[in-house]
This record gives structure tokens, C-alpha cells and sequence, in this order.
């Protein structure tokens, strides 16, 4: 039976939405936080959508934000010259490191016991996060601003884009191993563990490359200009979104498009899987994320499956179902946060 796809649409953001992150699976499920212009990085639930918190305390456009695996601390990445790292629990900052420049990228070590960033000065940073007063490692050699930077291969090499190069570094050494150079803008880069993949988009190309020698797997041309990919945990499918407003799923192995929907108002800048595959996050010019299933109908988080009548004609779609006591928790927590970190709660709606 044909299913229809009914994405979850977390509003709150009131600027477009720039980057989003999943944490890893913890005891108390897995958390998704995003990047935003309008200097309000959000923490989530990473199933629901369900608003946790705001992180205030930027004073301009945040560009980039991550989790550490266990979501026990955040860190963003902004247009105010700094990164900062957050208590993900309590919502309070912990440490700002100041920058020449814009910063765009942030991610932490396995560990989390080291922050790499990245920004419009062309400079990689490593910043030892329990002596954050000590002057940071830096690595040179980007000849345009840095648009991604990304610890791998255990925290041994680091994988680094500006507008058309991609850069592979050993940690020990702080020296480039190897390059890739595009003949057109890089506008999002995925690292992927399990295999060591990662993934590039380019104009309509999504191109899948070695992590530790940079050579390349195989690549796929979408309808439009994507600006961002991510790659099924499973390494099953991937999904795509950029310019023209929809999200892509490919087939990984074969490269056919296996489904295509539309639900942003505005050009798609970054979407991510779940850790555990069975959702994928989208941030939109529009200011919405939106949650979209990776198996249609499936009985998962807010969405059930609902079957209609067999003699109605119409297409099977997922419920999307509230807790009955949502409403009142959400005013309770609301009521006791007031002067914490938790401003209005932005809505989850189907």
C-alpha cells in the first residue's frame, strides 16, 4: 500500500537554518541541536523534535554547531568572532574562544577533550578545552575561507573544505597529507566512521570519497544544486536537499533516485540522519527544520501508522500522535525555566 510521507515541522528559528547535528544514541535517547542565523542555536529531541532549550549568549549569526557523542556538551560556531562551548545538560556556557575572524565550523574530539575550528581567517585551530586559556594549536595552509572542518580516523587526521579544496591533515605532524580540487564551490562535507566515507556535494554532484586516502568511490548527479548529503548509518541510502526546495533519496549502491519530496518554502542547507537511520533532520532558508521518516509508515517517535478504511481509495498515512499530558508538561517546564535558558517553546507540528 502506497504510503505518504508527513514530515514533522519544528519551528522556533525565526532566520534560516544553517546546520544541524546528532548526537550519538545515549541512555536518554539521542539529541539534535541547529545553527542559525539568528544567533539562537536549539537543542532538541532528536526522535520528536521536541524543544529542550535555546543557547543564548551569541551576538550574531551562528554558522556551525555540534554535540559530543554522549550530548553532555555543545559547541557553536558564529559570526561574532567566536566559538563557544556549552553545558548541553543545564544550557550554560562554558567556555568562548575568541577569533580573528567569522567562524563557521566546530567539532570535538571523541574524547571531547579538544574543539577544532574553522572560519573566514583560512586557519585551523585545536583548543585544548581543559585549558582553554592556553593559545590553541593552528594549522595553515587554506588559501579561502574554512567552510568545514572535521576530526577523523580517530581523531588522527582532520578533514578540511574551503570554497574549492578539500584538505586531509595528520594531527600528530599538523602537516597536509593530500588535496582534492573542484572546479566549483564545495558547499557541504559528511564524515562517516564505519568505512571511513566521505561525503562531498558540489554543484549537483554528491561524491563519495575515501576518508584516509581521499581517492574516490563514486559519485551521483542530482536534478539541482544540493547544498548538503548525508549518508544512511547503514550505508543503504542517502538523501540530498539544496536549491530547488526538495529532499532527494538515492539508492547508495546503484544511484537510482528511490523518492523525492517537498516541504520547505526555501532553498535546504543541511540535512543529517539519525544515528539510529530511522530519520533524517532538514534545516530550510524558511527557518523551519523538518523530521522526515526514513521507512514511510513506520511506527516511530510522533509518527503511527494509521490504516483507512479498505474501500476509501485513499493513501495510508502516518499519524502523527501527542502525549496527552504533552500540553500541560510542556507548560509546567516552560513555568519552572523561566529564567533559565528556555525562552517561548517553539512547536512540533505535523
Amino acid at each position: 500500500m502506497a504510503m505518504r510521507q508527513t514530515p514533522l515541522t519544528c519551528s522556533g528559528h525565526t532566520r534560516p537554518v544553517v546546520d544541524l547535528a546528532f548526537s550519538g544514541i545515549t541512555p536518554y535517547g539521542y539529541f539534535l541541536i541547529s545553527a542559525c542565523k539568528d544567533g539562537k542555536p536549539m537543542l532538541r529531541q532528536g526522535d520528536t523534535g521536541d524543544w529542550i532549550g535555546t543557547f543564548l549568549g551569541h551576538k550574531g549569526a551562528v554558522w556551525g554547531a555540534t554535540l559530543n557523542k554522549d550530548a553532555t556538551k555543545a559547541a557553536t560556531a558564529a559570526a561574532d568572532f567566536t566559538a563557544k562551548v556549552w553545558d548541553a545538560v543545564s544550557g550554560d556556557e562554558l567556555i568562548t574562544l575568541a577569533h580573528k575572524h567569522i567562524v563557521k565550523t566546530v567539532d570535538f574530539t571523541q574524547d571531547s577533550n579538544y574543539l577544532l575550528t574553522g572560519g573566514q581567517d583560512k586557519l585551523l585551530r585545536i583548543y585544548d578545552l581543559n585549558k582553554p586559556e592556553a593559545e590553541p594549536k593552528e594549522i595553515s595552509g587554506h588559501t579561502s575561507g574554512i567552510k568545514k572542518a572535521l576530526w577523523c580516523s580517530e581523531d588522527k587526521q582532520i578533514l578540511s573544505a574551503d570554497d574549492k579544496t578539500v584538505r586531509l591533515w595528520d594531527h600528530a605532524t599538523m602537516t597536509e597529507v593530500k588535496s582534492l580540487n573542484f572546479n566549483m564551490s564545495v558547499s557541504s562535507m559528511e564524515y562517516i566512521p564505519e568505512g571511513e566515507i566521505l561525503v562531498i556535494t558540489y554543484g549537483r554532484s554528491i561524491a563519495f570519497h575515501s576518508a584516509v586516502s581521499l581517492d574516490p568511490i563514486k559519485s551521483f548527479e542530482a536534478p539541482a544544486t544540493i547544498n548538503s548529503a548525508s549518508l544512511h548509518p547503514e550505508k543503504e541510502f542517502l538523501v540530498a536537499g539544496g536549491e530547488d526546495f526538495k529532499l532527494y533519496k538515492y539508492d547508495y549502491n546503484s544511484g537510482e533516485e528511490l523518492e523525492s519530496y517537498k516541504g520547505h518554502f526555501g532553498p535546504i542547507h543541511c540535512v543529517r540522519f539519525s544515528p539510529d537511520g530511522e530519520l533524517y533532520a532538514s534545516g530550510s532558508e524558511d527557518g523551519t527544520l523538518r523530521l522526515w521518516q526514513t521507512v514511510v509508515g513506520k511506527t516511530y517517535g510522533l509518527w503511527k501508522c494509521v490504516l483507512p478504511e479498505e474501500d476509501s481509495g485513499e493513501l495510508a498515512k502516518p499519524k502523527i500522535t501527542f502525549p496527552e499530558t504533552a500540553e500541560e508538561e510542556l507548560e509546567e517546564i516552560a513555568s519552572e525555566n523561566s529564567d533559565s535558558i528556555y525562552s517561548s517553546t517553539p512547536e512540533v507540528k505535523a
